[in-house]
């Protein structure tokens, strides 16, 4: 679940250019500009505790990622962060699974090495006996090529909204003012946002 980049820096604890115990480097690679693709059958799941830490990864998503399994478990869901994803976004996603809701979002991810990969994600709380929220699920699909066309110029002006404020917080802030406004604008919430990109194209793909 990358969409935990608003919880904590990657790499806590580890000097500029140190591996952690677990090996994983403790700087961001630098994107490549390079796509990777994964097949349409196949679904990247990751599991988390409640504070977004790693706790299950499956064969795709380790394949995807380019990280081994033992980088990935124990590890901040937010290493897989792509910075062409806005701060907001992953701030609503947090908001809405802890409020005991499912959510689904387009999202941009960064494997290893810098490359990047498109993914719909499906995130849902999972609960104990006693109802209380134990951890996260995240299912993760391949998205249709159009609905992330559609999606990039809507992120990219959060973006720039964060990018003209110094504090992280105030960015995201001003970002997520810009998010709403463009919803209201388009009467929807955003999961009606995602769900219209996602459905308009599936049902014109059907009838072609």
């Amino acid at each position: 679940m990358s969409e935990a980049s608003v919880r904590g820096d990657r790499g806590a604890g580890a000097a500029p250019g140190e591996r952690n115990p677990a090996g994983r480097p403790s700087r961001a690679p630098r994107p490549t500009g390079v796509e990777r693709r994964f097949h349409e059958d196949e679904i990247i799941v990751s599991k988390t505790d409640t504070r977004g830490v790693i706790t299950y990864a499956n064969d795709v998503f380790i394949r995807v990622s380019g990280f081994a399994e033992h980088e990935l478990i124990g590890a901040p869901h937010n290493l897989i962060r792509h910075p062409a994803m806005p701060r907001c976004v992953f701030k609503y996603l947090w908001d809405t699974i802890a409020a005991r809701h499912e959510v689904f979002a387009y999202v941009v991810n960064m494997a290893r090495n810098g490359d990047h990969y498109w993914v719909l994600a499906h995130v849902t709380p999972t609960f104990d006996s006693r109802g209380e929220i134990v951890g996260y699920h995240s299912n993760r699909r391949v998205p249709d090529r159009r609905a992330v066309a559609a999606v990039e110029p809507v992120y990219a002006a959060l973006l720039a909204t964060e990018a003209e404020h110094a504090s992280k917080v105030e960015g995201m802030a001003a970002s997520m003012q810009v998010l709403l406004a463009t919803l209201q604008d388009r009467r929807q919430s955003y999961d009606e946002f995602v769900w219209e990109l996602t459905n308009s194209f599936v049902q014109e793909g059907a009838t072609c």
